[in-house]
């Protein structure tokens, strides 16, 4: 048995498409879709029927991601609070606008985590974060996640999130992260996905990273405004495409502490444009960091 496992797509549909294709051409018969299908990359309808197209040929499990949570929850506060501009709300701004009554219906059906499992094969926990939580993290060397690890009722646990492909071993469990589809890290800029071989009653995995038309994607980046949407957040989604390892949670924390420093307090999206400039030039660098917001 042959399942693509992939996470974190986050609207890229071209990295999407080159993994499939790749998945398809070596034999994959199933597909595990980890969640935050959409996000930081243009055309986000591109993205989901492109799942729609696969999900009507071939045997597909989805969970939540955290991005599909955001979505579906902020339609039940009333849409309200997002904007165009801002950095930290702009690309959610966007992709909202662009969502389905049939997208959101779609989000909807996925479960936060779910059990699978194939004749003669052990069951398998699929999961965006961890199998507790859709936002928590599986990481190697955390007392936490091994804690975690060690309370999952399959031997093995697929999960994304972090963006980073591994694997950790803990307490008779075994927790396999594919990477991201969309904006991975440590990658050198490559799309990142999973192929699970199945077979004689366990399971191999195979970690895939491939190259595919990077500029391609910025270059719709930058035709849909996203850069206008959310300036700052453009500017690093940009510079990890283009292979820099200087995460969003990571700039965002910087900006915050910035913004402490300079008015006493800061929450979550109301942190000034000011504070991510800075921390945007800081730790990605004052030529990459303007390229966003001065691309039209």
């Amino acid at each position: 048995m042959e399942i693509a496992v992939l996470s974190d797509i986050h609207g890229n549909h071209i990295a999407l498409e080159r993994c499939l294709g790749y998945a398809l051409a070596r034999g994959a018969d199933t597909f595990f879709i980890l969640g935050d299908n959409v996000g930081e990359l243009a055309y986000p309808q591109k993205t989901l029927d492109a799942l729609y197209g696969l999900k009507a040929r071939h045997d597909c499990y989805f969970v939540q991601g955290n991005r599909e949570q955001y979505f579906l929850e902020y339609r039940e506060r009333g849409a309200a609070g997002w904007q165009s501009g801002n950095s930290l709300t702009g690309t959610l701004w966007y992709v909202d606008r662009a969502l389905r009554r049939g997208d959101l219906e779609f989000f909807a059906a996925m479960p936060p985590a779910r059990q699978v499992e194939f004749c003669g094969l052990p069951p398998v926990t699929l999961c965006h974060g961890s199998p507790e939580k859709v936002n928590g993290k599986l990481l190697a060397g955390d007392a936490e996640s091994l804690e975690v690890l060690a309370r999952s009722k399959t031997p093995l646990v697929l999960c994304g999130h972090t963006h980073v492909q591994g694997r950790i071993e803990h307490s008779g469990r075994t927790a396999l992260n594919p990477g991201a589809v969309g904006v991975p890290l440590f990658s050198s800029g490559k799309a990142q996905f999973l192929l699970l071989h199945g077979g004689a009653g366990r399971w191999e995995e195979e970690f895939v990273s491939l190259e595919y038309d990077v500029e391609r994607a910025i270059k719709e980046l930058y035709e849909e405004g996203l850069q206008e949407h959310a300036p700052w957040w453009t500017a690093i989604t940009v510079s990890l495409l283009r292979g820099k390892d200087v995460p969003h949670g990571r700039v965002l924390a910087r900006a915050m502490e910035l913004c402490r420093g300079g008015q006493g307090g800061c929450r979550w999206p109301e942190v000034p444009e000011e504070y991510m400039e800075r921390a945007v030039t800081e730790l990605i660098g004052a030529e990459e960091g303007k390229e966003a917001p001065q691309k039209s």
